[in-house]
């Protein structure tokens, strides 16, 4: 199965994808926890956040979780994921897909913006930073929307939900 932990920057995906990671864990649940983020740094190859560039970046996450997927591999993936045809490929490549989307206003994204992205994308100073100079479209049919804004729910407590409302099988 791979859960695939969609929503803009700061909308909590590493963090609560963490989390769900630990909870399926402790079910004996064979499984990796892949992050967005980590993963560029791990290729280390400069790739860019244009929207080509993504593009090429959510291939690439969709075909090693396929991968994982084909050798029994449960895999919780935190990505931003912009594009709907990607995320239509993965609900047809993997053997179970769910989908979780982070819905967080703006408004609340850029008060926590840990990196600085959203402010620097204001002044003017990054380019390419979705949801400012890209457009997001947010899943069409997620098998689950979490509102992760205020009043902030605990990480643990928003994986549980998510763990709750897995298929089992």
């Amino acid at each position: 199965m791979v859960i695939w932990l969609c929503g803009l920057s700061a909308s909590g995906k590493t963090t609560i994808g963490s989390a769900l990671s630990e909870l399926l864990r402790e079910e004996g649940r064979s499984l990796v926890f892949l992050d967005g983020d980590v993963l560029r740094d791990i290729w280390q190859d400069n790739l860019g956040y244009t929207v080509e560039a993504r593009r090429f970046n959510a291939s690439r996450i969709s075909h090693l979780c396929r991968m994982l997927d084909r050798q029994g591999i449960n895999v919780v993936a935190a990505v931003l994921y912009p594009f709907p045809e990607w995320m239509a490929w993965n609900r047809k490549n993997f053997s179970q897909y769910f989908e979780v989307f982070l819905d967080v206003p703006m408004s609340v994204l850029e008060d926590r913006d840990p990196k600085g992205l959203y402010a620097s994308a204001r002044k003017g100073e990054t380019r390419n930073v979705v949801g400012v100079d890209i457009p997001f479209s947010p899943p069409k049919n997620p098998d689950m929307v979490i509102e992760n804004g205020v009043p902030l729910t605990s990480p643990t407590e928003l994986a549980r939900r998510i763990q709750e409302n897995l298929p089992r099988g």
